[in-house]
């Protein structure tokens, strides 16, 4: 279970500082200061770093919680992506920067190379490049797998947007000089896109939450013909109907947690579960976008209704890392290639 402390402190710094003005002035390119530096001093962006190399050294189930109330808030900056970051330079013993991080390569058909001290190579779509200091880099070396920490500084960087309005941009590493590196010989490119598919299956989960809760609170404050729509039994039955596909989305987050905490990325009750969780909260991303929305009526579709924040979020979260398709292949060809007999232990092997 996550440490309780740990996600108040994120949700009150989240409630304080990531106003609907603050994160539409960020996609606007400014910077989130207060709540960066906020968050820094609380230590959450170094949840899963030991203590030993600078972190909070606390549990994974408490970082996916974080990273949960990262996306219930729509938080504007890069906390998911160092927790990432933070986690992947641990593995190789290297000391996390101050400062925000991401990762590369986001996709498993990355091919980052580090020759002669040298990294070769280039990655797309990396989360929030153009704002943070370094980018946790897992290469190769010789054929094998190293994590590298490298600047951002000096890259060439082409910048682009997701439909969130999220940085994501193009990386280039040709001749970029590693700060540190470090073996790393137990992951691999399929394990990362499955910790960032968990850590985004997490923060749609949060997303579905607050849509669910601002369009109660809608319900109850719009009146049409004399009473609230929340009266009005169609209404009833649209937000029942997203009440329970919050409720599976964050089952199915929580379980793909879980069990990353317990058996680690790659390990096949993990990637099953993963690949539940993706496809399951995508399916609730794309059914819970749709009721929010006709609850609010066409004013939740301007740009100065806040229901956009998390709504446009959930569409671009669900291609990251994977969408639904490409999680129902891998779950397929893990069904296949156990057989049928193996169907039902393999559907509750994590129960």
């Amino acid at each position: 279970m996550p440490d309780n402390i740990i996600v108040d402190t994120a949700s009150r710094i989240f409630a304080d500082l990531c106003e609907p003005a603050t994160i539409n002035a960020a996609e606007e390119g400014t910077w989130p200061a207060a709540l960066w530096t906020a968050l820094e001093e609380s230590g959450l962006p170094l949840t899963w770093v030991p203590d030993t190399l600078g972190g909070a050294g606390a549990e994974m189930t408490d970082g996916f919680a974080v990273m949960r109330a990262a996306g219930r808030a729509a938080a504007p900056l890069p906390l998911v992506e160092t927790l990432i970051a933070g986690w992947l330079l641990a593995q190789a013993n290297i000391e996390a920067p101050a400062g925000p991080m991401t990762i590369a390569p986001v996709y498993a058909d990355g091919n980052l190379r580090l020759e002669s001290g040298e990294l070769r190579g280039r990655s797309r779509s990396v989360p929030f490049a153009r704002n943070t200091r370094h980018i946790a880099v897992l290469t190769t070396q010789g054929g094998k797998p190293v994590v590298a920490l490298v600047a951002t500084d000096g890259l060439a960087i082409n910048q682009a947007t997701s439909l969130a309005g999220e940085p994501r941009d193009t990386v280039s590493f040709d001749g970029a000089t590693a700060i540190a590196s470090g073996p790393a010989d137990a992951l691999t490119l399929a394990g990362i896109v499955q910790l960032g598919a968990a850590a985004r299956a997490q923060q749609m989960a949060g997303a579905l939450e607050h849509i669910l809760d601002q369009s109660v609170q809608w319900s109850l404050d719009r009146v049409q013909f004399g009473r609230p729509i929340a009266k009005f039994q169609a209404v009833q039955h649209n937000l029942a109907a997203l009440a329970g596909e919050v409720a599976a989305a964050g089952a199915a987050a929580d379980a793909a947690g879980e069990a990353i905490a317990q058996h680690g990325v790659g390990h096949d009750i993990t990637s099953a579960e993963v690949a539940i969780a993706k496809v399951r909260v995508g399916e609730a991303a794309s059914t819970g976008a749709a009721i929010a929305h006709q609850v609010h009526g066409a004013m939740g579709f301007t740009y100065e209704h806040s229901l956009h924040h998390a709504t446009r979020r959930l569409w671009a979260w669900r291609e990251e890392f994977g969408n639904e398709s490409h999680w129902s292949l891998q779950l397929g060809r893990m069904v296949a290639a156990r057989g049928a007999d193996e169907l039902w232990p393999m559907l509750t092997q994590g129960s």
